[in-house]
């Protein structure tokens, strides 16, 4: 089952292009790679799959319905964005900041109730931030932020995840633990997740599908067994890139 279109989908900032004539449909229980240089327009190309950029071309189709007819709490209600910077003007608690995730839900002025509340505590403990739930959020390091906003955004379990390099900031065990749970989650409720990433391993790892964005427009997508190896990476990357076989197993390094 398709929950996002896009058709002949073209994006492009100043004079560069990021998409060109773009069609892909995006199913259910699938798990999207988006990989690219810094600067492809990765970051981009997610915000404009949710709609918070409208200055694209062709369409957007979210449940197949046109994306611009919608309302934008109803996209909320479908579509949840972990951003790659998050700002925090006011010391917010970290229990208040996941609890946000629950606001498409909620009426103007209505208050959050304990369902809400509930969801928020069990994304704080998935994340592992139970006991920082008191803190202000402009108190915490990059990695601890990064798991308040992914917790967030599993608070707002919405049908499909959009991430921007969520493994930013976070250490290796972080990386792997969220990384599973996330994909894990997406698979097993027929969600879509679609994730930027700078590691190549990752990829391989986690998605079952990728999106290379090559430059000038031009992009590989595919599954991942299919489209992921030398070749492509070397051409979407411009830097060689060579696959070491380990058993059953793949792994890319550059040169």
């Amino acid at each position: 089952m398709s929950l996002l279109n896009t058709i002949n989908l073209n994006i492009s900032i100043a004079d560069k292009q990021i998409c060109k004539a773009l069609n892909i449909s995006f199913e259910a229980g699938q798990i999207w790679g988006l990989l690219g240089r810094n600067g492809i327009g990765k970051t981009t190309l997610l915000h404009t799959l949710c709609h918070l950029r409208a200055d694209y071309s062709g369409q957007i189709k979210l449940n197949n319905q046109n994306i611009e007819q919608l309302k934008r709490k109803t996209i909320a209600q479908k579509i949840g964005i972990q951003l790659q910077h998050t700002e925090d003007p006011f010391p917010s608690s970290v229990f208040d900041t996941v609890l946000t995730g629950r606001h498409p839900y909620i009426s103007n002025w209505q208050w959050e109730d304990e369902d809400d509340r509930n969801k928020a505590n069990a994304a704080l403990a998935i994340v592992e931030m139970s006991e920082l739930a008191d803190r202000a959020v402009n108190n915490l390091s990059g990695g601890e932020r990064q798991r308040v906003s992914l917790a967030t955004l599993i608070t707002q379990d919405p049908e499909i995840f959009l991430l921007d390099e969520p493994n930013s900031h976070l250490d290796l065990n972080y990386q792997i633990k969220l990384l599973q749970y996330l994909t894990d989650y997406a698979k097993s409720n027929n969600h879509l997740l679609i994730m930027s990433l700078h590691d190549i391993n990752l990829a391989a790892r986690f998605c079952s599908h990728l999106l290379m964005l090559t430059g000038d427009g031009q992009s590989i997508a595919g599954r991942t067994g299919e489209v992921l190896n030398q070749q492509n990476l070397t051409h979407t990357f411009k830097h060689p890139i060579h696959e070491i076989t380990d058993g059953d197993k793949k792994y890319y390094l550059p040169s």
